[in-house]
């Protein structure tokens, strides 16, 4: 396969690693929620998909959640503690930058908001290393939706096999092999480092032989 491929990395759970208990732990302790509560509120509540699906603004979120919460912090306390859940995943990292090397065409394809991506822009350089980057809350639409895919193949100009595509959801994965794109179920990094070598025919930069 030629240097010509486009490599697509999922984010969440493929590149960082992420909680959001974390976050709801913090933002309990300044509000009139447990951390149980504020959990269940975060995951059963439709405002966290309508923010990520670009409904609201970051700030309109804040609204929404100090109102429901009782959050008594300003929307700079607030996007400080509800993005601060990650950790880079740096076996993943290094396949990134071993790609970059090699010359493919890289980008980010995910489902997430703004308050997150500000974060992760700010802490982790490798995410500046992409030739492109579709976030459902730009667009108006998430995965597996059709409309997403399509963003991601016009913006890398390519199509079916001409895309490889890595994301640990099944449904996600799913959606981009009916449009004839290579993927990969991200499960372990190892697996996707030994897929992404099958698929792109790539050969591991030999390591220096140990001294006696």
């Amino acid at each position: 396969m030629s240097a010509r491929t486009a490599v697509v990395f999922d984010l969440g759970k493929v590149l960082v690693d992420f909680d959001y208990r974390i976050a709801a732990g913090r933002i309990a302790a300044r509000s009139r929620f447990t951390p149980e509560q504020l959990g269940l509120f975060m995951m059963q509540s439709p405002l966290l998909l309508d923010y990520e699906r670009g409904r609201f603004t970051s700030q309109e979120f804040f609204e929404q959640v100090r109102a429901a919460t009782g959050f008594t912090g300003n929307f700079e306390t607030f996007g400080a503690l509800f993005g601060d859940i990650f950790v880079p995943i740096e076996p993943m990292v290094r396949l990134h930058a071993s790609l970059r090397q090699r010359g493919f065409p890289l980008y980010i394809f995910s489902n997430t908001n703004e308050l997150a991506v500000r974060h992760i822009r700010r802490n982790f350089p490798f995410f500046s290393d992409f030739d492109g980057y579709v976030l459902s809350y730009e667009h108006g639409a998430m995965k597996p939706e059709p409309a997403l895919y399509e963003v991601v193949e016009n913006q890398s100009h390519r199509r079916g096999a001409e895309i490889l595509y890595a994301d640990d959801r099944l449904e996600n994965i799913a959606a981009a092999a009916t449009r004839g794109w290579q993927v990969v179920l991200h499960e372990t990094p190892e697996k996707t480092k030994a897929a992404f070598s099958a698929l792109l025919q790539l050969e591991d930069v030999p390591r220096p032989a140990r001294r006696n």
